[in-house]
């Protein structure tokens, strides 16, 4: 049994595999506390947490990956450390990719991707991703079991971004190769968190872009990179090539990650709960609050975190200028005060949609939609073309007692692995 109150959240692999009593043992503590290993100020009601996203005078998102790790690279001096911030800000992990960037620097990346994310081209995103699930089921479905993250979760939402960021289709196998999502024992090359954040992903991906963006400014195509190669700002001017390159990378790696852990854990709860699996068979409408549900339960992002550039206080509690700020999104979409039993997978939820696993304010998630879609493409074709959606006791063990494992990382939430089984539904 871990002692809670000298548990330390960024190093304990108890919590790790389920950080929910340690989020209600600082939640007993009151929403803002300050936890005693590196000084982080958890932020655990969701009031609170709203009330930081929104707050971006006070709070630079400058740490929003890596939160204490690495430390400062200053000392923190008086009430106001915003231009000291910005003296260091290229000494931060991935400073030169949106989700760590401040107004206005901020809103001009986020205009970059704003062009790429139309309603058309999510649109047309949607209506390849109805293929591509089939196809991607295609694959496994006679064997009438899975491996659900390496045989389909990893490489439907590679596939699926690499459509929408308009990858060549000769180019799409190499990608899915190259992001871990080939095949179970496929290499992965990093994830967004610890010593790997901003290295392999990001730079494959960043190399990647580079090429197909300088290449459409040499010789504009009316295609997706095409209309990326020639986006500019709102008052005109060009950016510079990776200006238009990275918004669109980091939105692929964190799309991928993010969407695989939402589709894995929404399939461990159908496998876990037969009773909703018949439901939504019965109920297609009730998918998306399904979706809804899945991501406030398992939020995949459980922590992000700020910088407070200013002196303030949040929910009655002094922040001093310099502090780090720990926005448990896990928590906060579990707060009693917020949801009505919290801990319990209602599907009737009327305020499920007040959820912030994707985030609030200037730093909602962009790409939020394309991944409520691909949930719910996955559950529709899911329950279309299989029956009986069961987890492996061989691999997880009865129901009554389940062994699942989760990555030892204090940024993300996901399974490193489900084993179901399933009956296919015949062809009519």
């Amino acid at each position: 049994m871990t002692d809670l109150a000298s548990a330390d959240y960024f190093t304990d692999a108890t919590i790790a595999q389920d950080p929910y009593d340690y989020y209600e043992h600082l939640r007993s503590h009151g929403p803002v506390y300050r936890e005693p290993h590196h000084g982080v100020v958890a932020v655990t009601g969701y009031a609170e947490v709203m009330a930081a996203f929104k707050d971006t005078d006070s709070f630079s998102a400058v740490n929003a990956i890596g939160g204490p790790f690495p430390p400062l690279p200053f000392e923190p001096d008086g009430d106001d450390i915003t231009a000291q911030i910005e003296a260091h800000r290229h000494e931060f992990p991935i400073h030169e990719h949106m989700v760590v960037m401040d107004p206005p620097a901020h809103e001009r990346a986020r205009s970059l991707l704003s062009r790429l994310l139309t309603p058309r081209r999510l649109a047309e995103n949607e209506e390849f991703m109805w293929e591509l699930v089939d196809t991607q089921l295609d694959e496994f479905i006679g064997n009438q079991r899975c491996e659900f993250l390496s045989e389909y979760a990893r490489p439907f939402a590679t596939l699926a971004i690499t459509d929408l960021l308009g990858v060549p289709a000769e180019d799409r196998a190499e990608f899915r190769r190259a992001l871990g999502a080939e095949k179970p024992e496929g290499n992965r090359v990093g994830a967004l968190d610890g010593a790997a954040v901003g290295l392999n992903p990001l730079e494959y991906l960043d190399d990647k872009f580079s090429a197909y963006i300088a290449e459409r400014r040499r010789d504009p195509r009316n295609d997706v990179l095409g209309g990326m190669a020639a986006a500019t700002y709102p008052d005109g001017s060009v950016p510079e090539l990776l200006e238009v390159v990275r918004p669109a990378t980091f939105l692929f790696a964190a799309g991928q990650e993010t969407v695989t852990k939402l589709l894995s854990a929404a399939v461990q709860t159908l496998g876990d709960r037969p009773e909703l699996q018949r439901q939504l068979r019965e109920h297609r409408k009730s998918i998306p609050a399904f979706i809804e549900e899945a991501l406030r339960m398992e939020s995949p992002t459980k922590v992000d975190f700020r910088l407070a550039r200013k002196t303030t206080t949040l929910g009655g509690v002094r922040i001093p200028a310099g502090t780090v700020v720990m926005l448990c999104l896990g928590a906060a979409n579990r707060d009693p005060a917020k949801f009505e039993d919290p801990h319990e997978f209602r599907l009737d939820r009327k305020n499920v949609r007040e959820h912030i696993a994707f985030g609030r304010g200037i730093h909602t998630c962009a790409g939020a939609p394309l991944a409520r879609v691909e949930g719910r493409i996955t559950v529709h074709r899911l329950l279309d073309r299989m029956r009986d959606i069961t987890v492996s006791t061989e691999a997880h063990g009865p129901a009554h007692d389940r062994r699942y494992d989760y990555e030892s990382t204090f940024l993300l939430r996901g399974l490193t692995d489900l084993h179901i089984e399933f009956t296919p539904v015949e062809a009519s």
